[in-house]
């Protein structure tokens, strides 16, 4: 699903994905920290976040300086995460929007466990799942809350199918671009 948002001019970029990498890597300083805390259902210490993220763009800016519109997926996750962004990233990059999966939790949960039956990650349990849903509540829900004051919401149903997900969402991008 990612690649199909090139044709909007966007590189997507996972917080996520950049945290697993980064931990997998053997001569990464934080690798074992990484671990400790998506284990432990926590948001990873911003500075570590924004560095890969901030990176990642500069390296994909640097191949090409017409890819500079950015889907980043999963951040920011606490106001920690904001400040962060709005510190290291003033005057550099804009927000343009924010996509926001609504989903009720338990159907979150079951396909979590089912991506967990292939994916592989160590976050991909009932335990981990209902830490990270409170992670969620307290700290990321107020974020959303925020862009949503600002106008910058886009929200969509996520309970529904993944072909009907994935509609509202070009639906979107069609009209944000």
């Amino acid at each position: 699903m990612c690649c199909s948002f090139q044709k909007y001019g966007y590189t997507h970029l996972s917080a996520g994905e950049l945290l697993r990498d980064e931990r997998k890597n053997p001569d990464s300083q934080y690798g074992e920290l990484i671990e400790k805390y998506i284990k432990d259902g926590k948001i990873v210490p911003v500075e570590i976040t924004i560095s890969l993220l901030k990176r990642e763009m500069d390296q994909t800016m640097a191949a090409n300086a017409q890819k500079n519109k950015f889907l980043i997926d999963g951040f920011p996750r606490n106001q920690d995460n904001l400040q962060g962004w709005n510190k290291t990233m003033d005057g550099k990059a804009e927000v343009s929007f924010v996509l926001f999966f609504d989903c009720n939790n338990e159907i979150c949960i079951e396909r979590c466990l089912e991506r967990g039956k292939s994916s592989g990650r160590s976050d991909d349990n009932r335990e981990s799942l209902e830490k990270r849903i409170q992670t969620y509540l307290q700290s990321t829900k107020p974020i959303i809350d925020l862009y949503e004051e600002m106008g910058k919401v886009k929200k969509i149903d996520a309970s529904k199918s993944v072909d009907e997900v994935f509609d509202e969402v070009v639906k979107i991008f069609d009209k944000e671009g």
